[in-house]
Order: structure tokens, then C-alpha cells, then sequence
């Protein structure tokens, strides 16, 4: 995955898990993926895109793994300028994502495929109760649209995953990679 590289950059604190994901994901052919709470980047100087380290950069990088597998990215953001955003970082993948502006949990609910790997990031972790809150429902609309062999990638640990990891481990999910942002599990 040569694509992946570009991304191993010291301010990407989510970089490792990342790889983890990405190898897993090659290792069980996934395809499908959907993502809650879009990458915005940054613009400088008015003009200039630039990469936000500090946001993780998730959706490029799964829009390379989609165009690496042939695969397709779902991401779904309730803000439209976060979409216009992510939609002017991923311009050359425009063929393999669908973008959303929708409440996270809408979009769960109404989405009909099933998912190999699930990535919960939406809604600021500011509010640490609220977040939780937040993820837990989406775990629990997302759990049964989930592949035989899919992963779920929780974000922002400690602030967003207070509910959802108990509930998924009480489902039979397994923790198989931890870091200090981040929590990957799977069945």
C-alpha cells in the first residue's frame, strides 16, 4: 500500500493504527466502508489546500484505500461545508465516495449495504457525555449492517468511546488494536 506513505508524517498521531487498519482490511478484501464525522483539512492563503494532521486526514486516507481495492467510501458529515471541504481534498477519488450531509444516525439508519469497516468519528468530543452518548447510538443502528468480517474503528478514546465499547464488547466484538487515540475492534 505505497498510497499509505504519503501519510506517515510525525504530526499524524493517528498514523499507526491507520496501517493497522488498512493491513487488516487488505488481509479480508473489504470494500466498503462508511465514516461519520468527515476530514475538513485547511485552506491557506484562500486558495491552498492543506492537510489538517490534527483531524487525522481519515477520509483521504480511506478514499486512497477505496481507489486501491476498487472499493467506495460512504462519509457522512450534518455540516455541508465539511463535505465541500473533504470533497475538494479527495477530488482525484471522485469515483469511488459517496458524500452525506445528514445527522450520523439518520444516515445509519437509512444506509442499505453492508459494511466491512466502520469508522465512528462524528461530533466533537468536547462533551465527553454527549459524544458518548452520541457513538453509542450509532454502534447500535451500524452493528447489524455490519459484513461477517468487518472492523470497527472507534476515534477519539476517552471522550467518544465511554459507551460504545461495552456495548460491542458485550456483543461478541474483541479489542484487537488499541492506541492512545483510537480503539479497533472486531468479532
Amino acid at each position: 500500500m505505497i498510497f499509505l506513505e504519503k501519510f506517515n508524517n510525525k504530526k499524524n498521531i493517528r498514523f499507526e493504527m491507520f496501517k493497522k487498519v488498512f493491513g487488516i482490511s487488505l488481509e479480508r478484501d473489504h470494500k466498503l466502508i462508511v465514516e461519520t464525522g468527515t476530514s475538513r483539512g485547511k485552506k491557506k492563503f484562500f486558495f491552498l489546500k492543506k492537510y489538517n494532521w490534527k483531524d487525522g486526514m481519515s477520509t483521504v486516507m480511506f478514499a486512497n484505500y477505496a481507489k486501491y481495492v476498487k472499493g467506495h467510501l460512504h462519509t457522512c458529515d450534518i455540516s455541508a461545508d465539511n463535505i465541500n471541504k473533504a470533497k475538494k481534498f479527495t477530488e482525484e477519488f471522485s469515483e469511488h465516495i459517496s458524500f452525506y450531509v445528514d445527522d450520523s444516525l439518520s444516515f445509519l439508519q437509512h444506509f442499505n449495504k453492508s459494511i466491512d469497516l466502520l469508522y465512528l468519528d462524528s461530533l466533537d468530543g468536547h462533551n465527553p457525555a454527549l459524544a458518548s452518548k452520541h457513538q453509542l447510538n450509532e454502534a447500535k443502528i451500524a452493528v447489524n449492517k455490519l459484513s461477517q468480517n468487518s472492523l470497527i474503528l472507534l476515534d477519539d478514546k476517552g471522550s467518544k468511546t465511554n459507551l460504545s465499547v461495552n456495548f460491542l464488547l458485550n456483543r461478541n466484538f474483541k479489542i484487537i488494536f488499541e492506541t492512545k487515540f483510537q480503539i479497533l475492534l472486531s468479532k
